[in-house]
């Protein structure tokens, strides 16, 4: 099996009893990443014939038994009620905010409510509003000022907008203000609020988030529970037995807790997909169609769904609209490109000068803050001891690493200990850490859409940021031209070594770049040339 990583975060459909603490709603790992035209054992639109997440996990049990590997129960520490921890781990809007009122917005859809120009004129309430100034939010985002109108309206939607740009808060404020007006039962193990985010590291994020804002409103204390793998799932079964209204969780171990009745989606009312176009890419497809037509699951005209992404393809869209109902489409700025507030610096390097040519970039300032993305987790922990031997305190994120691990290399980059993150794919998306000053791309993606979500780990919510590639002409060839769109979109310098190799540049809210993507329905709400569902069983891939 190639060393290849690609979290898909899929169920192995073992029963409660024989959880596997560790490996249970685990990584797939594709063998092949393959290209934006197949994307190998993922199973993507390109090719079909790819193992599936759970034919990987049955492989990698037999490999954990082969090597002996440690079976460890890991309980996470509960969050504290403290509030300076509640309130202080987001990251403060930067110089550059004021420019954020400035990005083009594209809303479209039938009906779309008008915008809201502030939080005190959004009508939520005024509990909510004092959580808001706790957590050092003053003005929405063009995201949550569009964004917010439209789930207080009931509304579906889409929403597409640049990594850092508050999307977190776009759903989770209107959506706790929606179930103040409801008679919960507080008691209840089933959330009235479901949502779903492709890694661990983003679910315990928005848990966190979800927990700032839903802090004390009225008397009560909204409860924010989360599942994911890799820790032990009795505990967190009887941390939201005593009752759940928020619920965030991973696919896998959402799914087993469902199968063996300890979840049901009865009291469903809203249904977020983060990161959606990674949930709805075809490694997590399956699990997907089992949450949203499970038996107890809401139907869609009696419940809110909300997707959002920094990318939307039209061929996401399409599956997206299986789970839509007359929804408002929002695209921020320009579809699937980099922030503007990030540097983008690429420099040629070949794959036997990469080390020596981070050892020199490290070496030239203070390296604090350095977030490295390879490919595989062998060189992920192969840079980070290197590192570390040559005075830059470095540790790794990566799927192969216990769950405690990687929360602890998280917890240590974050606090400043370690100086050096060298991660896997599994922290280029969403992930929200105000100490990536540098984003460093040891190794570049085979997907543009990937690169724009690395290095959306800095630049956020109008800070500047400082992103460096290593191209190597041999193997990086196939994202050039997409790479040159990038930069000259951002208005980024093109190194001569890629000049000639772009094309027009990316198209803005109104153009329909493969990797962004414009809304795909006609001005009447209908989808323009739609093809056959994706989810029909002649569009199964094996």
């Amino acid at each position: 099996m190639s060393d290849l990583e690609w979290e898909e975060e899929a169920s192995d459909g073992r029963s409660f009893d024989n959880f596997d603490d560790r490996t249970n709603d685990n990584n797939g790992y594709c063998e092949d990443r393959g290209g934006r035209g197949g994307r190998g054992e993922r199973g993507g639109r390109g090719g079909r014939g790819g193992r599936g997440g759970r034919e990987f996990q049955q492989q990698r049990d037999l490999d954990d038994a082969k090597l002996d590997r440690p079976r460890e129960v890991y309980i996470p520490a509960l969050p504290t009620e403290d509030e300076d921890e509640i309130f202080g781990s987001g990251i403060s809007s930067g110089i550059n905010f004021e420019n954020l009122n400035d990005i083009e917005v594209s809303v479209t859809g039938e009906d779309p409510p008008e915008p809201v120009q502030s939080f005190h004129a959004s009508g939520l309430h005024e509990n909510l509003l004092n959580n808001i100034r706790k957590s050092g939010y003053k003005k929405p985002t063009p995201i949550q000022r569009h964004g917010i109108p439209v789930v207080l309206a009931g509304r579906d939607l889409m929403a597409c907008a640049q990594t850092g740009s508050g999307k977190t808060a776009a759903f989770m404020l209107p959506m706790i203000n929606r179930l103040l007006e409801m008679n919960l039962n507080m008691q209840s193990p089933d959330p009235y609020v479901l949502i779903v985010a492709p890694t661990r590291e983003l679910a315990i994020q928005i848990r966190d988030e979800g927990r700032k804002f839903a802090h004390t409103i009225q008397g009560m204390m909204l409860k924010v529970g989360i599942l994911y793998g890799g820790a032990d799932s009795r505990s967190q079964l009887q941390a939201i037995a005593g009752g759940c209204q928020i619920l965030v969780a991973t696919p896998g171990r959402l799914n087993d807790f469902v199968r063996q009745g300890y979840v049901s989606f009865r009291n469903v009312r809203f249904v977020v997909l983060d990161e959606a176009d990674r949930m709805l890419d075809m490694g997590f497809l399956s699990s997907i169609d089992e949450i949203m037509k499970h038996p107890t699951m809401t139907p869609k005209e009696n419940r809110q769904t909300l997707m959002f992404s920094a990318t939307f393809p039209s061929e996401i869209q399409e599956l997206a609209g299986n789970y839509l109902d007359n929804y408002v489409y929002i695209a921020v700025g320009i579809v699937g490109a980099a922030c503007s507030d990030v540097e983008q610096v690429i420099y040629e390097v070949s794959k036997f000068d990469k080390r020596q040519k981070l050892e020199e970039i490290l070496g030239s300032a203070d390296p604090t803050g350095t977030l490295v993305f390879v490919e595989t987790k062998r060189n992920a922990d192969f840079l980070a001891s290197f590192m570390s031997e040559t005075n830059f305190r470095a540790t790794s994120i990566h799927g192969d690493r216990l769950q405690r691990e990687r929360e602890e290399a998280l917890a240590q980059f974050k606090t400043g200990r370690m100086k050096v993150l060298i991660a896997t794919s599994v922290a280029a998306r969403g992930l929200d850490m105000k100490t990536v000053n540098h984003v460093i791309n040891y190794d570049l993606p085979s997907r543009i859409d990937d690169y724009v979500h690395r290095i959306g780990r800095t630049g956020r919510v109008g800070n500047k940021g400082r992103a460096t590639s290593f191209y190597d002409p041999r193997g990086d060839a196939p994202i050039a031209s997409d790479l040159v769109q990038i930069l000259r979109q951002a208005g980024q310098p093109v190194p001569d070594f890629l000049v000639g190799l772009g094309g027009d540049g990316l198209d803005a809210v109104d153009g329909s770049p493969s990797f962004g993507g414009r809304d795909i329905r006609d001005s009447f709400g209908s989808r323009a040339n739609a093809q056959p569902s994706a989810l029909e069983p002649e569009e199964q891939w094996d």
